[in-house]
């Protein structure tokens, strides 16, 4: 038995984790191609709110005198481990929701 093909013509796994290998482009090019798969639209939903908000928090913090650049390479790490995270939890197929952010993707995903 083949695994569930998401729009794109791949399995679902493999779509889910190429949203997040590509950062919030990879989300961005599967919300619109994917219409078929609620775990690929819902990994695609959180990969863009993730990626697109550390990089609004970077530049954020990047204004900030004297610890800005300590805090912004802490910031670097966490989403390297983050993005490591994801990329594997989407791959093996599961539905890895980030605090906070997997819940507002999760009802967003309820709009389309």
């Amino acid at each position: 038995m083949s695994p569930f093909k998401s729009s794109s013509g791949l399995p679902e796994h493999i779509a889910a984790a190429l949203c997040y290998l590509f950062s919030f482009v990879g989300g961005i090019v599967f919300l619109v191609v994917e219409r078929r798969s609620q775990f690929v639209m819902f990994h695609a939903l959180q990969s863009v709110i993730f990626f697109c908000g550390m990089m609004v928090v970077h530049v954020i913090v990047g204004f900030i005198p004297v610890i800005g650049p300590l805090i912004a390479s802490l910031l670097s790490i966490l989403t390297l481990v983050m993005w490591v995270i994801l990329v594997v939890n989407a791959f093996q197929g599961r539905w890895f929701k980030i605090p906070l952010i997997g819940d507002i993707a999760e009802s967003q995903l309820r709009h389309f």
